[in-house]
């Protein structure tokens, strides 16, 4: 049998009545994060589960307490780890909080399927997802049992957070076999080879309080940190004027998320603050060294220190995801482009994905070439109302299946 005959033949190996069921039972587990009261270890002893009853042995990995990653690994009867490859599959268990439930057209963790779509908090980002991958290798299973190769599931905790599961994963040497990722985001099935990067950074102005009505005799850190912003928004201006705008990324942006006045405690209307906060999120495009950007941040504190006397800035880039860029003729891509027009019947749509992922550190830590390829509108995560399209769920399957076959049998 040809290797395309085979690709096709795994990809109509998709259980669709075990796709839908899996999704919909793994959205009814509630794995919003909250400390002290919620966390992944449900959904992960779901997915453990999931993995046992296809003959897997999954390790639960505990990256803090309650929220452990899980990682099972199926070989075909073919593989020999000193010729052949790893595929990893990433996703993760942890979904943002579904706010007020009444304000949900349908219950948030109900899972219906209603006119071609599957509702509910994390139904898009990014259990569906999830849920296809582990649908294609069932196929994989069932279809090519001699498979010379491994695929490696990495089910981790904490992508809405601070990634802290698929740092641990890496840090425990989970990625070191791996040759290539697909990370399963909603990214509407288009392969995205682009990822922005992400820098978070927390600036802290300290003056001198003062009577409002006499602010001569303190120093105002309102002003300090009003006067960084228009330095953070002119360097957001030259940004992007040096750059111009990614294909598949568009602008870098850099954008004041929170200001407080006083950083902590109570405002009063006559009363200059001693202190104020400011975050900045920073997403980044290629062209941009995150480095040099931080650099140049620090110099605008200094410089507005220096200006003003009894005014001290401390700047804190305390998390820098950078953006991420796999070439177009990378295995794991060429494997996808040849899956694309055999299950999708079209050409291969191609994107970018416009905020970090787990696969930032795959591929940044440990030097993992990546794809971003998964079921679900890309604006849909994080909002009321979330679902996945049933359609969608069954061509990611089947792409992720066929693209197995081409992988290993290059």
């Amino acid at each position: 049998m040809s290797r395309e005959d085979l690709a096709k033949k795994v990809a109509e190996a998709i259980d669709i009545n075990y796709l839908l069921d899996l999704t919909q039972r793994f959205i009814q587990v509630r794995s919003v994060f909250e400390p002290n009261k919620n966390s992944e270890a449900e959904a992960a002893q779901f997915i453990a589960k999931a993995f046992e009853a296809l003959g897997l042995k999954p390790i639960m990995q505990e990256v803090a307490p309650e929220r452990p990653n899980v990682i099972a690994d199926w070989s075909g009867s073919g593989f020999d780890p000193t010729k052949h490859k790893t595929l990893m599959f990433e996703g993760h268990t942890d979904v943002v909080t579904e706010g007020d439930p009444a304000s949900w057209t349908h219950p948030p963790f109900a899972a219906k399927l209603i006119d071609g779509k599957i509702y509910g908090r994390g139904s898009a980002d990014m259990k569906g997802g999830i849920a296809a991958a582990i649908a294609a290798l069932k196929a994989v299973q069932e279809t090519v049992p001699d498979l010379a190769g491994r695929i490696r599931m990495g089910i981790v905790v904490d992508e809405e957070g601070m990634m802290i599961g698929i740092k641990d994963f890496i840090k425990q040497g989970w990625a070191t076999e791996v040759d290539a990722a697909i990370i399963c985001e909603p990214e509407e099935n288009e392969l995205c080879l682009f990822q922005k990067g992400a820098m978070r950074v927390s600036v802290n102005f300290t003056g001198v309080m003062s009577h409002g009505a006499m602010p001569y005799a303190g120093v105002n850190p309102i002003a300090a940190l009003s006067h960084f912003i228009e330095k953070v928004k002119g360097l957001e201006r030259s940004e992007q004027a040096r750059l111009g705008e990614h294909p598949y990324l568009g602008l870098p942006w850099f954008t004041p998320t929170i200001v407080q006045a006083p950083a902590k405690g109570e405002a009063q209307l006559n009363v200059m603050p001693a202190e104020a906060y400011l975050a900045l999120d920073i997403r980044t495009i290629p062209g941009q060294d995150h480095d040099e950007l931080e650099q140049t941040l620090q110099g605008f504190a200094r410089e507005i220190e220096k200006s003003t006397p009894r005014l001290s800035i401390e700047l804190d880039c305390f998390e820098s995801r950078p953006w991420t860029q796999t070439p177009d003729d990378d295995p794991v891509v060429k494997a996808l482009e040849l899956a694309y027009p055999l299950v999708l019947n079209q050409e291969p749509k191609f994107g970018g994905v416009p905020g970090a992922t787990d696969g930032t550190f795959l591929h940044a830590w440990a030097n993992i070439p990546i794809v971003t390829v998964g079921p679900g509108d890309r604006t849909i995560p994080h909002q009321k109302d979330e679902f996945v399209r049933l359609d969608d769920l069954i061509d990611a399957a089947k792409l992720y299946a066929a693209a197995i076959i081409y992988y290993f049998m290059n």
